[in-house]
This record gives structure tokens, C-alpha cells and sequence, in this order.
């Protein structure tokens, strides 16, 4: 199952591993100098109380992770890091979707590039979860939704602002590329940026020194996107599982065409593609975007959600506000259900009703806003605690 839409493609024909393929959590080292989590410093994790006790619903920043000795690194410290790598993960998506959905040709070399992207992540969360499963957790799903725009779960980068806008290069560059970013890019011409694979590189030796029992019992085994999502239940699975994940996203230390072993480069140099309108080659200098040309496709003008969602939309926009935002809740619920309860079909339901999303986000990609440039999208703020969260009324 893929849930992307009509146009996906066939899965990629390789052998299912255990797990597989983030691009994030690689920007933590830069996050170790801030200390131990404190209510005064910027990079508290959103639903965090402001006292510094940690609040039910949300664990400590990696930063906060990260300053624990690693003597005192077990199987709890090792949930609360998987929890925020649960976050990490579902956070990629909605911007991701929303450049997707607003590209017009669906069969462009960008569209495709993109959905192929949005089922890597898909499949990455499937992938922590289980991870957090093996070990006796369970995935705070609902709990783990960012707002937009801000900063990306846990602290994780905080000098990069997530938004939700429709494809332009400023998206790509700003959002999609500086997230997958790797500490030192192959690629010339692209800016570095601090990595995050200190971060899986410390939950690795975590899973090594605790050497933790991991269960198979309640986690999952299903298609998502082009992968295979399998339950992990040995060390030298969860070891082959955070090297794929380290690599999918910003790629090897060796070779950008390492990270998928197919044809595709690993996501930020995907995204760098895009951004510079030219595939990746080897040249005599090393990496450059001197190959091909990847012509950057027609997009619905889509603005960007401002904080605090649309203001004052009118009731036809606001009721497919309340609609798309509704059906995104239900996703988020579902899901974690499905890891709760151990059960793929639910995965399958949650899959689906991601899939329905399109239809009331092209909706309101296609709705043009009032005495201001662009149109509007979806903002991707599931109600919680039964209120609604339409944009200011």
C-alpha cells in the first residue's frame, strides 16, 4: 500500500531488511553543546511544560538526551529517544505532501522524485515504531504532531523554520534540503549543516551496551510506500536497520549513489536536484549538480501557512479546513491504534484515509486568498482535546 495516490509506482524490487532508511535524526552533535534541557533555552520540545518537568505527553530534546551520561542510558532512555525519533519522522511528511500535491504533472521527473520521497518517510516511521515497540514502548502518534510553521521536534536544528507552502525553491532549499541535510555534502555548492547521526549513532550504542530483549509481538509487517516494513528482533537488525536509516536520507560518507542501492540519489541530494536543476554526477572535482536537467514543474501557488493557521478564512474555506484537518487526526489515531493494538490492518485504514487527504488539500490549493497573493493549503493542525483548529475565526 502506498496511500500517495493513483500514480505510484511499482515497489522496488529488493530484499525486504528489517527495518530501513531515515534521513534525520544526523543534526544532534551541534545540539550536545546547549547542555541538559531547560525551559530557558530555545530549543524545548513543544508541549513541554515551561517549569522543566517533563510533561506527560512529550520526552526531553536530544540535546537533553544526549547530556545523559551513558551509564544511565537504558531501556527507558532508549523509549524516550525512539519517541522522539517517532516525532522527527512524522514531522518530514506533511511539508513533503504538500510540495507534492501542489506539482501540477504528476508524471514529471519532480513529482515522482518527491513521492518517492513521502513513502521513505512514511515507511521510516513505520520503522521507529517498531523500534519502539521491540522494546517495550508504544508510540505517542497523536501526541508527537508539530504545528506549523517551527522548529522540527526535539530541538533538532533549530536555526531551520518547517512551513507548509506549496513547491518553490525557497521550499526546496529551506525546508527539504536543510532537513536532510548531512554534516558534510558530497555535493559542492551546497551549504553544510550540522548532522543528526550523532543522535542515531548514541541510540545504537544504547541498543548495544543494554543488549535489551526486543519482541516481536506488536509490531508490524506491511508494504508501505515501495519497502517492506518487518519486525526487527535481533541487535544485528536494529544495527542494519540505523545504518540504512542514517544513509537514506543524506546518503554515505562514500558515494551519494550508495543510500538506496537503486538508481535514485538518497533524499538530500534528491532534493538538491531539484533545487539546482541538474541530476548528480561525478565529475573530475567530485560531486556536482552538473548532470541532466530536471526543469522544475508548473506548481499550484500554494502560500505559506502563517503561524496560528489561515486568518479569518471564510465558512466554505474553513469548513475544508475543519475536513482535511478532522480526516489528519483520524490518520494519526488510527495509526497509533494499529502499533497499540499489533494490527496491520489498521495500518491499512490509517494508509487509506492519508491516501483521502489529497482531495480536500487540492481544494484548497486551488482556492485563491482574498487581497493576497497565492492560495490556500492545508495547515495540518489535527483538533485536540475536541476543539477545532481551523485558523483564527
Amino acid at each position: 500500500m502506498t496511500g500517495l495516490g493513483e500514480d505510484a509506482p511499482g515497489a522496488r524490487a529488493k530484499a525486504a531488511a528489517p527495518l530501513g532508511r531515515r534521513t534525520f535524526v544526523t543534526s544532534a552533535a551541534a545540539l550536545t553543546a546547549a547542555g541538559p534541557w531547560s525551559a530557558a533555552g530555545p530549543a524545548r520540545a513543544a508541549g513541554q511544560p515551561a517549569n522543566g518537568a517533563q510533561a506527560p505527553s512529550g520526552p526531553r530534546n536530544v540535546a537533553g538526551l544526549l547530556a545523559v551520561p551513558e551509564a544511565g542510558r537504558g531501556v527507558d532512555w532508549l523509549r524516550e529517544a525512539l519517541q522522539v525519533a517517532v516525532a522527527l519522522e512524522l514531522a518530514t511528511i506533511p511539508p513533503y505532501l504538500c510540495g507534492w500535491w501542489s506539482v501540477g504533472d504528476r508524471g514529471s521527473q519532480v513529482a515522482r522524485l518527491i513521492r518517492r520521497i513521502v513513502g521513505d518517510e512514511m515507511y521510516h516511521m513505520g520503522v521507529v515504531c517498531n523500534l519502539l515497540v521491540a522494546v517495550g514502548g508504544r508510540p505517542r502518534i497523536s501526541d508527537a504532531a508539530p504545528v506549523y510553521p517551527g522548529s522540527l521536534p526535539g530541538g533538532v536544528r533549530g536555526d531551520v523554520n518547517v512551513y507548509l507552502s506549496g513547491l518553490d525553491r525557497p521550499l526546496v532549499h529551506d525546508v527539504m534540503m536543510a532537513i536532510e541535510a548531512p554534516e558534510e555534502p558530497l555535493a559542492r555548492s551546497v551549504r553544510a549543516s550540522p548532522s543528526i547521526g550523532r543522535f542515531y549513532d548514541d541510540v545504537l550504542a544504547a541498543f548495544r551496551a543494554v543488549a535489551p530483549e526486543l519482541s516481536a509481538r506488536g509490531q508490524l509487517s506491511e508494504h508501505i510506500g515501495s519497502d517492506v516494513l518487518e519486525p526487527v528482533t535481533d541487535l544485528d537488525g536494529v544495527e542494519r536497520a540505523i545504518e540504512a536509516v542514517k544513509e537514506q536520507g543524506e546518503g554515505t560518507t562514500s558515494s551519494p549513489e550508495d543510500a538506496f542501492g537503486d538508481d535514485h540519489p538518497a533524499h538530500y541530494y534528491a532534493f538538491g536536484e531539484i533545487y539546482h536543476g541538474r541530476q548528480l554526477r561525478r565529475t573530475d572535482d567530485g560531486w556536482e549538480f552538473t548532470g541532466a536537467p530536471v526543469p522544475f514543474p508548473d506548481a499550484r501557488p500554494m502560500a505559506r501557512v502563517p503561524a496560528g493557521g489561515w486568518p479569518a478564512p471564510s465558512e466554505q474555506v474553513r469548513g475544508l479546513l475543519d475536513q482535511f484537518d478532522t480526516a489528519y487526526a483520524k490518520v494519526l489515531s488510527t495509526l497509533e491504534a494499529a502499533w497499540a493494538g499489533g494490527d496491520a490492518r489498521t495500518l491499512r485504514s490509517a494508509v487509506r484515509t492519508m491516501g483521502g487527504l489529497e482531495g480536500t488539500a487540492l481544494k484548497l490549493m486551488e482556492t485563491g486568498i482574498p487581497d493576497a497573493p497565492g492560495t490556500y493549503g492545508p495547515q495540518f493542525r489535527p483538533p485536540r482535546g475536541g476543539g477545532r483548529h481551523g485558523g483564527r475565526r
